[in-house]
């Protein structure tokens, strides 16, 4: 029997290619989305022709009836849940001092609530199989990037999470963090944006999302390695 990940904002950029690379490595997919419809019909058509098996599903991961709706999909579908990759993130730019409750609250529950919520429903299945969780941070976790300071805090929680739920989980789920760099530009950069972000890397390259679905699989494959994060940025944490 095939092995299931569940790869939450899994339609879109970074989520779509990891859900792509598990199809290719042998997962069946539960993928969810949250308004990207369209573009996770589509990337179910196309696991579906590489002979794997792929459902999608809608739901705010940030509302605990929604997460319960999408395990009870996945029981339904799967009854299994091998790997858990909490991708699921939104990223405003707003100053500090800028930034309404309301939006404040709304960073803190999709980018750190929900895999909370997602690993509390998902937990009886991930114990069964002695699974595995994923989250996604990236180097704002280390940084205070004042441009998205919502976003750097909620980032920061999730992976003092990540440690929390290494140990809580343990020794029955692997739980792990990636953190990655440039390795998928905002669509709407310009060419001298582009260019600072390629020269912030020490390696003087951008990355590509094939380099965060390599590090997911290395972790899926790694049994002796929980609470750990992983920086996927080219070396842009080590300055220039």
């Amino acid at each position: 029997m095939a092995k299931v990940a569940l790869v939450t904002g899994g339609a879109r950029r970074v989520g779509r290619a990891i859900s792509l690379g598990l199809a290719e490595a042998g997962f069946d997919l539960l993928i969810n989305y949250n308004s990207s419809g369209d573009e996770a019909e589509e990337l179910v058509r196309e696991i579906t022709r590489m002979g794997r098996r792929a459902h999608a599903v809608q739901g705010d991961v940030s509302d605990a009836a929604d997460v319960d709706r999408v395990v009870g999909e996945l029981e339904g579908t799967y009854g299994r849940l091998d790997l858990l990759v909490n991708n699921a993130s939104i990223f405003p730019q707003t100053p500090l001092l800028e930034i309404d409750e309301r939006e404040w609250d709304r960073v803190m529950a999709v980018n750190l609530k929900a895999p909370f919520l997602m690993v509390k429903a998902g937990e009886p299945f991930l114990t069964r199989a002695r699974g595995t969780v994923i989250n996604l941070v990236d180097l704002s976790a280390f940084q205070p990037w004042v441009e998205y300071p919502h976003h750097a805090v909620s980032k920061a929680g999730l992976l003092h999470l990540t440690r929390v739920m290494a140990r809580a989980l343990a020794p029955h789920v692997r739980v792990n963090a990636i953190a990655p760099g440039a390795v998928l530009l905002p669509e709407d950069y310009d060419e001298a944006q582009r260019e600072r972000s390629r020269k912030s890397s020490v390696l003087g390259t951008l990355g590509s999302p094939e380099d965060v679905v390599r590090t997911v699989l290395f972790l899926v494959q790694s049994p002796f390695i929980t609470g750990e994060v992983v920086v996927v940025d080219g070396g842009r944490r080590l300055g220039r």
